[in-house]
């Protein structure tokens, strides 16, 4: 996957180095030789990743990172600090900057192109999920809930048959607020505490398992496939690493273990797996929004037409009966005039209530517009259907309407229905709509409150 970079360094040869690694793996290269410079081609390039020198005269990369993060426009790119410097307060405070990822000078070939390569799958689900809210499936920025879930601890299951290596990864990550369970606490407590796991950290190194069948195996099993694995191995494994991450490992990290380029790897790839879950409710929510009716919870106008035309296919091929209900309710604007729009929104969805508890699982019941509604019945005659919407007529006018929420104050809700059937394959979707209109319209004009079947 090939993506554009921001080089910043303000030494040249250590610019150019890189540049021809990046480019030698068809990377598209970009170069800043001080913070003010990174800080303007980010902001008008958006490259995917930057990787920051932090020792630069001037703005340090601390700085510069800084700024960065601070910047709606430019907070979203991942930055890999590029250092010599090894102290832990030092990695602290790139953390705190903003940074994602670490790489220490002499920068190692392996893992600079495993950390863009964790990096760029990271944002290619970030990238989506930006441009559908910006497409309007849900405009705007997160929600709380939703920046709450970005930010809240990790559910990891931790895989090293080493207990002493074991402990020593898990006590860092559960300092910073994770939740970690070994392989051996998942077995003993059948598999409790992994249905919300975010991260699978396998050891490759020096284990009891093959480690490399363990990792095809979460990617191939659907209870896994999702998560994110970040596999752990000494420098002399690089071959097995590399198969680790041909099989489907999100990231790799080194051992032994620096806890802060550990904590960042798990950051990076918790946001990146709950980034995935966003993005699958979003686009769940936004076609569920394209057709249902909001306020019954019934289907739409849209997804009415294309059910009943798909229904008809059915039963032109299989020669099978199908028929339609239209139903109105009875005087309904008289109810909004009388009682105001809230009142009459509390009818409507009381009444697609009491529609669907008077017919079956495999109807779909639809909310057209305003006070209208139809029921689509499969494999039904009209005859059928004529007795379905008769019940439905007597379920409605049985029991009063509240019009509040605590029921004190009720009225009487009566309703007219039209029953048309499927005619054969010359019928259309607007034919047999056309029929149960005038089923509805002479139900209406015989005095309401009845119903008209004009199936056959």
């Amino acid at each position: 996957m090939s993506a554009k970079l921001l080089v910043v360094d303000d030494i040249l040869a250590n610019r150019r180095l890189m540049q021809a690694k990046l480019e030698a793996k068809y990377y598209s290269v970009l170069l800043a030789e001080d913070g003010q410079k990174a800080l303007e081609i980010a902001h008008a390039d958006q490259p995917g990743i930057i990787l920051l020198d932090v020792m630069m005269p001037g703005m340090d990369g601390y700085e510069v990172c800084r700024r960065l993060k601070a910047d709606p426009e430019t907070a979203h790119i991942p930055v890999v600090m590029l250092t010599a410097l090894n102290e832990t307060a030092d990695r602290v405070r790139g953390l705190e900057a903003g940074a994602d990822d670490f790489l220490t000078k002499p920068v190692d070939d392996f893992s600079l192109m495993a950390r863009i390569g964790a990096l760029n799958r990271y944002n290619a689900v970030a990238h989506e999920l930006r441009n559908r809210e910006a497409n309007g499936v849900r405009a705007g920025a997160l929600s709380d809930d939703e920046s709450l879930a970005l930010e809240r601890g990790a559910n990891i299951l931790l895989i090293d048959s080493r207990e002493g290596v074991a402990n020593a990864i898990r006590e860092p990550l559960e300092q910073a607020g994770h939740r970690v369970l070994t392989l051996d606490e998942a077995d003993q407590s059948n598999g409790r505490g992994t249905s919300h796991l975010d991260i699978i950290l396998l050891s490759l190194s020096h284990q009891r398992f093959d480690p490399l069948r363990l990792c095809a195996h979460f990617r191939t099993t659907d209870a896994t496939r999702a998560l994110s694995i970040i596999v752990m191995a000494n420098s002399s494994d690089r071959e097995i690493a590399a198969q680790a991450l041909e099989l489907g490992a999100s990231d790799i990290i080194q051992t032994p273990v620096v806890p802060e380029e550990l904590l960042a790897r798990v950051n990076t790839q918790t946001k990146r797996r709950r980034y995935v879950d966003i993005l699958r409710r979003r686009v769940d929510r936004g076609l569920e929004l394209s057709v249902v009716d909001q306020l019954t919870g019934l289907y739409n106008r849209r997804y009415m037409t294309n059910q009943l035309g798909l229904w008809m296919k059915r039963a032109a091929a299989g020669n099978i009966p199908l028929s339609v209900i239209a139903v109105d309710i009875d005087h309904f604007k008289q109810v909004n005039d009388k009682y105001g729009h809230e009142a009459g929104d509390r009818v409507l969805q009381q009444f697609a209530e009491r529609i669907q508890e008077n017919v079956r699982p495999k109807d779909i019941v639809c909310r057209p517009g305003g006070e209208e509604f139809l029921v689509i019945m499969p494999e039904t005659t009209g005859e059928l259907a004529g007795r379905a919407a008769e019940r439905i007529r007597r379920s409605i006018a049985a029991d009063r309407f509240a019009l509040d929420g605590n029921g004190n104050d009720v009225i009487e809700v009566t309703v007219s229905a039209g029953v048309a059937a499927y005619q054969g394959e010359q019928d259309t979707v607007a034919d047999i709509l056309r029929r149960a209109d005038a089923a509805l319209y002479r139900a209406k004009t015989s005095g309401r409150n009845r119903v008209t079947n004009i199936a056959a």
